[in-house]
């Protein structure tokens, strides 16, 4: 399994998510550009000690990140694509999280080899990214019997 973050825009999300993917060993993918500087030290704070464990790679673009062959591409939307708990995930599959304010652009999504979506109220336009990160990696793993084993 893996993890990917599409234009990033909130540097404390992605430190959360960098510490997910620490925690769970898996790689985390930041797409550019980004909206803010791997030096931030909101960036970092979020991710507390853990940069080191983390399996970062960073890609300038949509194009190099495709070229890197990810795997399986899942994208996520807050409106379409299947329930997340009722997708079938396989190995290796790639989790790719759009920037906060916009989601992931619709010619990124048809590129995608399916779609997920975390079923919420009209109370909220969506959840918030590093939650939507972890609901979806957590899912994912057990559905693939990858959990931590800790």
């Amino acid at each position: 399994m893996q993890l990917a973050l599409y234009h990033p825009q909130i540097p404390p999300n992605t430190g959360n998510v960098a510490r997910l993917c620490a925690a769970a060993d898996i790689p985390l993918h930041l797409i550019g550009p980004l909206g803010f500087s791997l030096e931030d030290r909101y960036l970092k704070r979020a991710g507390l000690d853990y940069w080191p464990k983390v399996r970062l790679q960073v890609h300038p673009d949509w194009d190099a990140f495709l070229q890197a062959g990810p795997g399986r591409i899942i994208g996520t939307s807050a409106r379409a694509g299947a329930l997340y708990h009722e997708f079938e995930y396989r190995e290796g599959d790639c989790l790719l999280l759009g920037p906060e304010a916009v989601g992931l652009p619709i010619e990124v999504l048809q590129q995608t080899s399916g779609c997920v979506r975390i079923p919420t109220t009209d109370n909220v336009r969506s959840l918030n990214l590093a939650t939507s990160a972890g609901i979806l990696l957590y899912e994912a793993l057990r559905r693939c019997a990858r959990l931590p084993q800790g």
